[in-house]
């Protein structure tokens, strides 16, 4: 049977019961006073305007449903239809445009837009955790993409969107920032924050790298200007894992999205970075990675004042 044939993915009541069993797993708690246990569903009824997955706190004689204190709190698209697109965009190994989304599940393009950044944010991963903890090699690399709102085209990249990225090789796992000007001002601090002293640092030939290299247990380069991509002598001193992280989101970016505001760029790279986290290499299928971001929507709440500018966290 096809996943998308699932029961949750086309009925509103099987939808609620799905997302209660991820947020709740360990048991339907009250969003506004956190009551445990007087706790009572409310029958749906149509015709008296009782919505489907409703529930009533007996503490604080309050409603709610699943979606309060969510990225899905105040959503006005069926949840039948959100959890599709969940679906549609981990299971999407470059993404899935707003366009797509307005198509498949007949629904305005304003509201497909707002639902993909919802589950942007979502996909925000809040581990902070150093990488290379036991001495292993972390690839740091960096990378631009588009234009800066309102920068004039120029020569070089002072024009563009600059993206930092470390993976660390033992678990396979990537985080992305964003900065403005390639400068030991700006990347210095990211690094040090997020890679363990202990760590192997792996870098190409850029100068902003040269002194930070000191402070870790070994610092690998390779010359890429010389087109050099692997030390010779230690074939382990390269960036090629972090390349191809970098790889899939520029194609993401280029031939899905196409076009992405600065304002917005973090959450892009939240989401190609998730799945990188999340992908079928690291025991992860689709259907897994759709349950992980679900699992990522509580405490997050997005509003939307008409505007892409007036899109902001809540």
């Amino acid at each position: 049977m096809s996943v998308l044939s699932k029961p949750y993915f086309h009925d509103e009541e099987a939808a609620f019961t799905y997302l209660e069993s991820i947020v709740w797993a360990d048991g339907t708690a009250c969003p506004h006073c956190g009551g445990l246990d007087r706790i009572t569903k409310v029958k749906a009824n149509l015709e008296k305007r009782i919505r489907v997955g409703l529930w009533r706190c007996g503490d604080c004689k309050k409603q709610f449903t699943v979606k309060i204190g969510t990225v899905f709190e105040h959503m006005r698209i069926p949840l039948h239809k959100a959890l599709q697109a969940v679906y549609l965009m981990t299971s999407s190994k470059k993404g899935i445009s707003a366009h797509q989304l307005h198509r498949v599940l007949e629904i305005t393009y304003k509201s497909a837009w707002f639902l993909c950044h919802r589950i942007r944010e979502a996909m925000r991963d809040g581990n902070l955790a150093p990488f290379g903890g036991n001495g292993t090699p972390v690839e740091v690399d960096e990378t631009y993409f588009g234009r800066k709102d309102g920068v004039p085209k120029k020569h070089g990249y002072q024009h563009k969107l600059g993206v930092l990225a470390l993976v660390d090789r033992e678990s396979g796992t990537m985080r992305t920032f964003t900065f403005d000007r390639f400068s030991a001002k700006d990347i210095h601090p990211v690094v040090r924050a997020n890679v363990a002293r202990e760590a192997r640092l792996m870098t190409d030939e850029a100068r902003v790298y040269t002194v930070l290299g000191r402070e870790y247990a070994e610092h690998g380069t390779t010359n890429h200007k010389s087109k050099q991509y692997v030390d010779f002598e230690d074939r382990t001193i390269h960036t090629n894992t972090v390349e191809g992280a970098f790889s899939i989101f520029k194609r993401g970016m280029k031939g899905v999205y196409q076009h992405c505001g600065e304002q917005h760029l973090h959450r892009y790279l939240a989401e190609f970075e998730f799945r990188y986290n999340n992908r079928e290499k690291l025991g992860c299928n689709d259907q897994d990675r759709a349950g992980n971001a679900l699992r990522g929507i509580v405490g997050k709440r997005l509003t939307y004042g008409g505007s892409e500018k007036a899109f902001e966290m809540a």
